[in-house]
């Protein structure tokens, strides 16, 4: 092991830096294309999917079943978390992460192949749900792979949150060219947007996934990987090893990103909805200043994992999830205002609390974990959230709006996964800047040998 605590590599230190800076690009390009993918789906449910597959649904009854179906995709997320985490432990990163890209962009490909109810009825929801389902699992995947693929060619502990917030910072890229495919596609094809604008989006995700491929290709296994390899530390089952050895720090995980993912999904989704109903913006000006949150984004999320670096990765986390309970009050006095430079701004502003704990998130969940459990026990925690938080996010927001036609409803909801993701991130374990390639003191069973 090399004096800054990270597992020795055979490779030059210019080889190595090569293959962290390829590493980091192939763990970005992933996410922006998870990213894409998912919340492509986000964007178009409640403009085009409530008309195009449940027109006979009242108009806030076909939002709710379309915001359904995009449920569905967050509940496959732990399935594939599961599934993946399983052969990313036991194979190694790389190769993983390669079908998780090809299953993830695929499906997304597919989507707009799939014919509406005035052509085939209500299997056209069914297609679409099984299709979200595929994606989901992929996705499940995704995130640990391109994280730890990141993180584990790090040379240093010292700017880990840094270094993995650049595969976060594709949440934000992928959430900016979606929403910048759907604008331009809505100007492009205007009155034909229901017919096909909305189609086109989902077509390109296929260029995305061929770059994306070229670069993962290029990319050699981690060295943390390689030494357990050597060692024969790979675990038989991982998924059961780090459920049976570390299941506080998958449910700790899995809770302290209800302030993160919960919100955002109100901010990113719910919002057409709201904006267009109550605040009385057209689907341009929304889709314009979302686009403009996520560009500050891009520089949001790597300065808080940078900051976290320096600070502590808890401490800038609980900072982010405090800003995100108080700012919903603030966001929807703003959206209630009717005055469109104040709604753009709260739009714009939405995604700052966000970025200030999905920054340093990545560091945060995968340093919780023995490294032969990395994978599967990261990935556990991270996307269990999605059941729990991202995936009934716009149904409890379009639920509690429907309800008490208020915002504030909202906003309360807002708050309690904030002071469920503060009591939760108080209790997980700060290991910032420390050597993370070695096994930490975790119930032990005997070791067993990797099988061919």
């Amino acid at each position: 092991m090399s004096a800054t605590g990270i597992a020795a590599s055979p490779l030059s230190a210019a080889e190595h830096s090569r293959q962290l800076r390829r590493a980091v690009v192939a763990g970005t390009v992933g996410t922006i294309i998870e990213a894409y993918d998912f919340l492509l789906y986000v964007i178009v449910a409640p403009l085009v999917f409530a008309k195009l597959y449940f027109p006979s649904s009242a108009p806030l009854a076909g939002i709710l079943q379309a915001f359904g179906i995009y449920a569905v995709g967050f509940i496959a997320r732990p399935v594939g978390a599961a599934l993946f985490g399983h052969y990313g432990d036991r194979i190694g990163r790389k190769v993983t992460l390669i079908s998780t890209l090809l299953l993830t962009g695929l499906s997304t490909f597919a989507v707009g192949f799939i014919p509406g109810y005035a052509s085939i009825g209500i299997w056209g929801a069914v297609i679409l749900t099984v299709v979200r389902f595929i994606q989901g699992i992929g996705i499940g995947g995704e995130w640990g792979g391109a994280t730890l693929i990141a993180m584990e060619w790090a040379r240093t502990n010292a700017h880990r949150g840094f270094i993995t917030s650049w595969p976060q910072w594709g949440g934000p890229a992928g959430l900016f060219l979606a929403n910048l495919a759907v604008l331009a596609f809505s100007a492009i094809s205007g009155d034909q947007f229901l017919t096909w604008g909305w189609r086109v989006p989902f077509w390109l995700s296929i260029v995305m996934v061929g770059i994306g491929m070229y670069i993962r290709l290029g990319i050699l296994e981690t060295p943390v990987f390689s030494r357990l390899l050597e060692q024969r530390r790979v675990e038989r089952t991982p998924v059961l090893e780090v459920i049976k050895r570390q299941p506080k720090q998958i449910i700790l995980t899995a809770l302290c990103r209800m302030a993160e993912q919960g919100p955002f999904y109100v901010y990113a989704a719910f919002v057409f909805v709201y904006g267009t109903k109550v605040s009385g913006m057209s689907r341009d000006f929304l889709l314009t200043a979302v686009l403009v949150a996520t560009i500050f984004s891009a520089v949001t999320t790597p300065l808080a994992g940078h900051i976290s670096d320096r600070i502590g990765r808890k401490r800038m986390y609980l900072i982010g999830a405090a800003t995100t309970g108080v700012f919903a009050f603030i966001y929807f006095t703003m959206m209630n205002s009717m005055v469109p430079g104040l709604i753009f701004l709260a739009i714009v502003l939405s995604f700052v609390p966000h970025d200030m704990m999905y920054g340093p998130q990545a560091a945060l969940i995968a340093e919780c974990f023995t490294p032969r459990l990395r994978y599967s026990g990261s990935s556990l925690g991270f996307h269990l959230s999605s059941v729990i938080a991202g995936g009934p996010a716009p149904l409890i927001a379009t639920a509690l709006f429907a309800t008490f036609h208020s915002g504030y409803a909202v906003a309360i909801y807002i708050l309690f996964c904030a002071i469920v993701s503060i009591s939760a991130t108080a209790f997980l374990p700060d290991r910032t800047n420390r050597d993370i390639s070695q096994e930490f003191d975790v119930p032990e069973a005997a070791p067993q040998a990797a099988s061919s």
